[in-house]
């Protein structure tokens, strides 16, 4: 590659952010030799408006549109982002062709006031952003306040600390990347809370027929990563999923197999619907397409209809 012509990746501008970001970096370093590599960190709307939820404000690509917009206009090459964070359709022009190898998807529990959801005293005030998240805590525990938590993952520890909620939950993965890994969490299995649909993953967002980017990217590319993200990803698809609607999703390869469960569940936790499907890998696509149905012939018109 040319000295003179250095290849842009675009960020967010928040520590997980930038950790992710330089995962990439590293990646890509260990496998071209002379390449050159330019973080461009790019402050978003989501990172910009904190003290309201994402579903009132226009959903979790407000922490994607900026960056993606910068790619579209060719002033990054290569836009880095969680993967949960990405809408479940792409703007126009762009692809999500590469994923780094998935951290541990699930959630964590973080309270001084019980080792797990079911040891939390009633009433206790539980902070968080994530309409999926809440959902599922109130299912299992309506004597639960869930009340908005937003913020990166310090800000977030801190309003715990200052006693602005009792519990939160996180997702695992970013406490590794960032080495907060001392923290006192207790990990919440899939059958209790499942994760959002990604989590856990980084992808890598380029211009559709972009071929030189897609080539260099493409050695850091984890097939597995791959195929269970983007069953997930079809899952929503079917189900018409944005932040306002609350789902979890969660796909597992197992030798020529992936396996996919799957929940939709009403905000305030009244009823959630879940669904398990296994598949062949190579048809990872259509399995996820085939448990979003499935969902969606349990729900029925009516409960779909009032999650959207």
């Amino acid at each position: 590659m040319n000295q003179t012509s250095p290849f842009r990746i675009g960020t967010r501008g928040s520590p997980l952010a930038l950790a992710q970001a330089r995962l990439v970096r590293n990646g890509l370093e260990a496998v071209h030799e002379n390449i050159v590599i330019e973080e461009v960190v790019i402050k978003t709307t989501g990172d910009k408006i904190l003290d309201k939820p994402l579903a009132d404000i226009g959903g979790k690509g407000l922490f994607t549109k900026e960056i993606d917009a910068a790619l579209l206009d060719g002033r990054i090459d290569c836009a880095v982002h969680s993967a949960k964070d990405v809408p479940t359709w792409l703007p126009d022009g762009l692809i999500m062709p590469c994923f780094l190898p998935r951290e541990d998807p699930r959630d964590v529990l973080i309270s001084a006031q019980g080792s797990s959801l079911d040891d939390l005293p009633p009433g206790s005030v539980v902070g968080t952003a994530s309409l999926r998240r809440q959902a599922q805590i109130l299912f299992r525990r309506k004597d639960l306040n869930v009340i908005p938590f937003r913020g990166n993952v310090g800000t977030r520890l801190q309003k715990l600390s200052d006693g602005q909620a009792d519990a939160t939950l996180l997702a695992i993965a970013g406490l590794k990347r960032l080495g907060k890994t001392d923290i006192k969490f207790h990990v919440i299995e899939p059958e209790k809370i499942l994760p959002a649909a990604g989590q856990g993953a980084v992808g890598l967002m380029c211009r559709a027929g972009d071929d030189r980017t897609q080539e260099l990217l493409m050695p850091i590319n984890d097939v597995d990563t791959s195929v269970c993200v983007l069953a997930e990803r079809a899952m929503l698809d079917i189900l018409q999923g944005t932040c306002h609607t609350p789902i979890g999703s969660l796909a597992i390869i197992n030798d020529d197999n992936i396996y996919i469960r799957g929940c939709i569940a009403m905000p305030d936790g009244f009823e959630l619907i879940t669904a398990e499907h296994t598949g062949h890998a190579k048809s990872a696509v259509e399995t996820g397409r085939e448990i979003g149905r499935n969902l969606m012939s349990q729900a029925g018109a009516n409960f779909m209809a009032a999650i959207r």
